[in-house]
């Protein structure tokens, strides 16, 4: 096998045009939102602590993780060019493994941050070194493309024999294996293990980090404190339910691993929503973001009307 055929939205063939429209606008406006939140961070010396730290590392792999499969998808929608080589394909199905690894493991890093700020926040700046948080935002990387490596290998000598035509927009490792003519029982094992530890152990973390913060805030007397502790984390909880909603609905449903149709539409609005919506949530919910983006704003327009 030297190439396969992505089939891209078959099912919708006058919807084409509108389609490649819309994922064209979003994909626009994502890249456009996590780059603006990487140079005002970059930017604003005050921002630089490790919320703001490990918010520019998800910034970046949300670039990432658009950049792997929109290209090919918007190509498919205007062009029709259907083909792509099997090197190219075994490379994107392990990009969008990486980024959604390292996704939950920099969510789980950002749940510890919060739980330090909130639960310990006379030793936050002592325990959130920059050392720490480089430590924290590298393992995340590193996990994240360690873990696809073994089904990566294992599906690229997969034997291809019965068909190269793969009905999704992107080379996905479930839409790949059912089209080899060998045993897949091993790739399945591996998947559920690699699910285990990309999915499940990040939301144990994480929902432990949140079960001390919650316990912490609830023990604050005043409303005002509470309020104000809750408010550290409201940006980052909100993400998190939105992550992990999303990924178990498309993902982790009964059935989600059969060799059926996949819900292409829902997994296509999975994958640029997330990257959209993170620098929005954050944008909004963080006073000091905010007031940094009205600084950048107010020195843009005074240096053009210069």
């Amino acid at each position: 096998m030297t190439e396969f055929l992505i089939l891209g939205f078959p099912e919708f063939p006058e919807f084409r045009l509108p389609l490649f429209t819309l994922f064209s606008l979003l994909y626009l406006l994502a890249l456009l939102g996590n780059l603006l939140v990487i140079c005002i961070v970059w930017m604003d010396q005050h921002l630089h602590i490790p919320m703001y730290f490990f918010l520019t590392n998800l910034s970046a792999l949300d670039i990432c993780s658009l950049t792997s499969i929109m290209p090919k998808m918007l190509s498919i929608l205007l062009t029709k060019s259907y083909n792509t080589a099997f090197v190219d394909c075994v490379v994107q199905m392990y990009c969008y493994m990486v980024c959604v690894i390292t996704e939950f493991a920099l969510l789980s890093a950002m749940a510890y941050d919060r739980y330090i700020a909130i639960c310990n926040p006379l030793r936050y700046l002592k325990i959130m070194n920059k050392r720490a948080c480089a430590a924290l935002a590298a393992a995340s990387w590193l996990a994240g493309l360690l873990e696809p490596l073994p089904p990566t290998i294992v599906v690229s000598r997969f034997p291809f024999c019965d068909s190269n035509v793969i009905n999704h927009f992107f080379c996905e490792i479930a839409a790949v294996v059912k089209l080899s003519c060998s045993d897949i029982s091993i790739i399945q094992i591996m998947s559920y293990v690699q699910g285990l530890f990309a999915v499940f152990i990040p939301f144990l973390l994480t929902l432990t980090s949140y079960m001390f913060i919650i316990s912490t805030i609830l023990k604050i007397r005043s409303r005002k404190g509470k309020s104000k502790a809750f408010s550290t984390c409201s940006s980052h909880l909100t993400v998190i339910i939105l992550a992990y909603g999303t990924v178990i609905g498309v993902y982790m449903h009964p059935g989600s691993m059969d060799t059926g149709d996949p819900n292409k539409l829902p997994i296509a609005m999975y994958i640029v929503s997330l990257p959209l919506l993170n620098p929005l949530i954050y944008s909004l919910r963080s006073k000091e973001l905010k007031m940094a983006l009205k600084k950048a704003i107010s020195r843009i327009s005074t240096f053009v009307t210069h």
